[in-house]
């Protein structure tokens, strides 16, 4: 499995709350290939390196450079940490505290030195997942498998998960009756199929725990609806793998379900994107940096979509959220883009964090309104 370590909501939004530095976010393309790390080592150490330098430029006192150098350091040299990697490691360390997150998506790598967090490529972990379970359930097999965009698909050993409906029941197969002329539970097949939904759901939900990684299903009607019904895990998705997978062989499943998240992906942007026009229309939208962080300021900005890539320099307004653009980053100012990324979370928007076509306009960001300024 890609070793991952998604942030909640709460864990954003403490981020977002560090304030008064110096805080340092470093991004790292990284590969969940052991034989890649050291590489990957290397470049969390370089980006270090440019951190300090900017520190240093800054005057930032050595008193608070040196937990920082060090706190990173050790990250570095932890061998354990190294061998369980994901597509990219995010790391944010101030001189009292340090916190990683390992990711499913390729982020670039980079770093930003402020007073405050960079939290917009971290948005797009939770954005857009390259990364997924697929359940392939069937009556007469059973299994986990897991996708991701760069490695070929892995079954996942789950404790408890039965190998196929008659082993769930406890019958010699599917099809053996437990009472001839009875009705009810024993009788009816979808009363069994559903006992056997039920019994794989609690063996995935020690394992699907603290996920928000989609499971897609793959399987034959009626099996397909019946698990979706029972599922509890909050990321099932709706768009299903039609038909009996029990001998699937599992690239055909990745690329399948690749399919989906891409269907996922691509619906969530033509519902922004429909959505922002509707808004427009009404003066509740904009593609302005400049109204945007002012709408940001006062809580008014439902829906913000921004460019993941794109940074934009210079300062937002604590008191009226006007901007100020600078020409080149140090460690004084910081991305605008993502200060109104920040400031639209803590008043509850929804914030995605998309490629630059995605974003209507093209732009650095487009934001829907909760009402006209």
């Amino acid at each position: 499995m890609l070793h991952i370590d998604l942030p909640t909501r709460a864990d954003i939004l403490k981020l977002i709350n560090t304030r008064g530095g110096p805080c340092v976010s470093i991004y790292v393309a990284t590969t969940p290939l052991t034989e890649g790390a050291q590489q990957d080592r290397i470049e969390l150490k370089n980006l270090l390196k440019d951190a300090v330098a900017q520190l240093e430029a800054a005057g930032t006192p050595k008193r608070s450079i040196w937990p920082i150098e060090e706190a990173v350091g050790h990250v570095v040299e932890d061998d354990e940490f190294w061998a369980f990697q994901a597509n990219s490691l995010a790391v944010f360390v101030t001189p009292d505290s340090l916190t990683t997150f390992r990711l499913p998506n390729k982020l670039v790598s980079m770093v930003e030195v402020s007073d405050r967090f960079h939290i917009k490529p971290l948005l797009r972990s939770i954005t857009f997942p390259h990364h997924a379970f697929v359940l392939a359930i069937g009556m007469g097999a059973l299994r986990l498998v897991e996708i991701s965009s760069d490695l070929p698909p892995l079954e996942v050993k789950v404790p408890g998960l039965p190998k196929s409906m008659a082993d769930a029941l406890g019958r010699r197969s599917h099809g053996e009756r437990t009472g001839a002329g009875t009705t009810g539970e024993k009788t009816s097949e979808h009363a069994l199929m559903t006992r056997y939904a039920r019994t794989v759901a609690q063996a995935l939900r020690p394992v699907l725990a603290g996920h928000e990684t989609p499971l897609i299903i793959a399987a034959a009607e009626p099996m397909s609806s019946i698990y979706r019904s029972v599922s509890t895990y909050a990321h099932t998705a709706t768009d299903v793998i039609s038909g009996s997978a029990d001998h699937t062989p599992d690239h055909e499943l990745a690329a399948a379900a690749r399919g989906v998240l891409d269907r996922i992906y691509e619906g969530q942007i033509a519902e922004v994107a429909a959505q922002f026009a509707d808004r427009a229309a009404q003066g509740r939208a904009t593609t302005d940096i400049a109204q945007a962080a002012r709408a940001a300021t006062y809580g008014a900005v439902e829906t913000l979509i921004v460019d993941m890539d794109q940074v934009v320099v210079g300062t937002v307004s604590d008191e009226d959220g006007t901007v100020t653009f600078e020409t080149e980053a140090d460690a004084a100012n910081y991305g605008i883009v993502d200060e109104i990324a920040s400031r639209a979370l803590k008043a509850g928007a929804r914030v995605i964090s998309a490629r630059k076509a995605d974003v209507p306009g093209n732009g650095a960001l487009a934001a829907i309104l909760r009402y006209a300024i």
